[in-house]
């Protein structure tokens, strides 16, 4: 380390924390509102189809509403996966497998996750 690099040490640190929450708060605030077009969109996710999902057009009433989703899957991974393939926790689901039958891309069950996951 430098003489400079010691002195600023803590300062640079404190900096470059608060400029990476500053730049991953704008990041997932972007991933939700594409997320939220794509949960809406009724050619891809549509899950206004079957759940209700507070400021959605005309939502469905055949699945459990979207509401405190941190709390119903504080694992998000586990979120996630029931979005790519639901059939696998619940053989007897009607959700479509959004990922297993490509409904979603990868990228796109992961903005959607974003999305409900702040619900």
């Amino acid at each position: 380390m430098t003489k400079l690099t010691q002195r600023l040490g803590g300062t640079t640190t404190a900096l470059a924390l608060c400029a990476g929450l500053v730049f991953s708060a704008q990041v997932n605030a972007d991933n939700i509102a594409e997320g939220k077009k794509i949960a809406f969109d009724r050619k891809k996710g549509n899950c206004l189809a079957c759940h209700h999902i507070e400021g959605g057009p005309v939502p469905g009433t055949i699945a459990p509403p979207l509401v405190a989703m941190k709390q119903r899957f504080p694992d998000k991974a586990k979120l996630r996966a029931q979005i790519w393939d639901a059939t696998a926790a619940n053989p007897n689901s009607i959700m479509p497998p959004m990922g297993r039958h490509r409904i979603l891309t990868e990228k796109e069950i992961d903005l959607v996750t974003d999305f409900i996951y702040s619900l």
